[in-house]
């Protein structure tokens, strides 16, 4: 279904809830970061990292480029956005001064409140102790407030203008080949529960995990394996849209919810010219509102020019998210 005649089935609005400003949300997935990468020992020859190493040097450094990643940021200071969300992917290798690297971006892109990351398959290409890996990005990846019964770092939940971003990790080491991600029984029933406090409260809730959650998006090698129970317990609880990386083209993949359906949008690397394996960086511009009808976000999708030196928008419309 092509996204500008999307529209989402109306649900009931609670009485109390007001009209609210808009809540502007920049999205981008799978930067890809530029890293050279120490030389390889014995033990490492025949490992996934030494396999990635080797298609990076055989072709994806040339299509990921850094310039056009800088670029895809200036845009989005450009535009304003409230809040940066990235859904994964940011290193290539997951080294730990890959990983240390990244945290560097990170700070540029603004402060750690205004800032949220979750973790692709690149971020957990081989098992990375906590602190020496993803623990360097804490701060981007932590929950408003501490959650009571967990200590686990996903999901977190930060709330900003009554939109509810809850961030999912999908990131487990596969062997050489895959490129799977695995959510985990644990995380989906903390997920289950998350969702049903916030309608409650009457948020608007927004999943991020880096893993296409609609079936027969990207191939099984690279598929969410546990999809199917991630798309039970939004049947069941509901949610107002989930937005993904991972699948090197823009997508819109409505899934289940309990009155309708739930838009899913994915997005191309952030970083990538066009070529056939990606689309080319493309990001979405996200304002949500919640009027009379209730809860609402005009889409807004900015392209790599054909000139690739800067971004256009290529659509602009509007969702009905209510489920």
């Amino acid at each position: 279904m092509h996204p500008d005649a999307a529209r989402l089935p109306r649900g009931a609005l609670t009485p109390s809830l007001l009209p609210m400003s808009a809540f502007r949300l920049a999205h981008l997935s799978d930067p890809h970061l530029p890293f050279e990468a120490p030389l390889s020992g014995l033990r490492e020859l025949w490992s996934k990292r030494s396999l990635s190493r080797l298609s990076w040097e055989r072709g994806r450094r040339e299509l990921q480029r850094p310039e056009v990643l800088a670029a895809v940021i200036a845009d989005i200071r450009s535009h304003a956005a409230d809040h940066l969300i990235v859904t994964g992917d940011i290193t290539n290798f997951s080294y730990p001064d890959e990983f240390k690297h990244a945290a560097t971006w990170l700070s540029g892109l603004g402060g750690t409140d205004a800032v949220s990351v979750i973790p692709g398959n690149h971020d957990a290409l081989v098992p990375v102790p906590w602190p020496e890996g993803l623990g360097q990005w804490q701060d981007w990846m932590r929950s408003d407030v501490d959650r009571v019964g967990t200590s686990a770092p996903f999901p977190w939940l930060r709330i900003r203008n009554n939109v509810a971003l809850i961030g999912l990790s999908s990131a487990v080491p596969t062997r050489p080949g895959m490129a799977s991600g695995e959510l985990g029984p644990t995380q989906l029933e903390q997920l289950e529960a998350l969702l049903r406090e916030l309608a409650e409260r009457g948020l608007c809730r927004v999943i991020a995990l880096h893993h296409p959650p609609a079936d027969g998006v990207v191939k099984a090698r690279k598929a969410l394996r546990d999809r199917l129970a991630f798309q039970s317990v939004t049947a069941r609880a509901g949610a107002e849209m989930i937005l993904h990386g991972h699948s090197r083209d823009a997508r819109f993949d409505p899934i289940a919810g309990p009155g309708g359906l739930v838009a899913s949008l994915g997005l191309p690397s952030a970083s990538a010219i066009p070529n056939p394996k990606d689309e080319g960086s493309r990001w979405n511009l996200l304002e949500f509102s919640r009027e009379a009808s209730g809860w609402q976000c005009v889409v807004t999708a900015r392209v790599l020019n054909a000139g690739q030196d800067g971004f256009e928008t290529a659509a602009s419309y509007r969702l009905l998210l209510n489920t």
